[in-house]
């Protein structure tokens, strides 16, 4: 399982302990704030894009959105996401427990800008039904070789 493969990665952090696994689902952003109990904007989500031959794992905020013109400018293409049947076969994990942790080898790691303003973010642990609380720099520090984007927009911004 998934979760496993992500538990033993934290291992590698002395974080295995630390992976949260709930009795109910927390594959979307609003069920898994409702299971951790954080708003949703807390939730690090991870998208799933082709850019070439590669996979572009996007880490953002739970109320984020992918601005295209954002994306386009740093990856030199659109924005596309794996259909959810491609999406384990790509990354590794299935469609409401990707994350950037232990991830398919042609998999590339950005952490969106949107995750900064909070001091502790959520993302998945492989599972649909589990979570990690991690600072931003956690967040980093537990995906070596991860790059900080900005390719997001928020709420507000939608409306500028």
């Amino acid at each position: 399982m998934a979760i496993d493969k992500v538990k033993a990665y934290f291992a590698e952090f002395g974080r295995e302990g630390d992976v949260m696994e709930f009795p109910t689902s927390s594959a979307t952003v609003e069920l898994a704030a409702q299971a951790v109990g954080c708003e949703p904007a807390r939730i690090a989500k991870t998208l799933s894009f082709a850019v070439g031959d590669r996979v572009a794992l996007v880490v953002c905020a739970g109320d984020a959105r992918i601005a295209n013109p954002k994306f386009k400018a740093q990856f030199g293409t659109k924005p596309r996401m794996f259909p959810a049947e491609e999406a384990e076969e790509r990354v590794g994990h299935a469609v409401g427990g990707v994350c950037p942790f232990a991830v398919n080898e042609d998999c590339d790691v950005y952490l969106d800008e949107s995750l900064r303003r909070f001091d502790v973010v959520y993302p998945a642990c492989g599972s649909s039904n589990s979570a990690i609380a991690l600072a931003p720099d956690e967040l980093a520090a537990c995906t070596p070789g991860s790059t900080w984007v900005d390719v997001c927009k928020l709420p507000e911004e939608a409306v500028a």
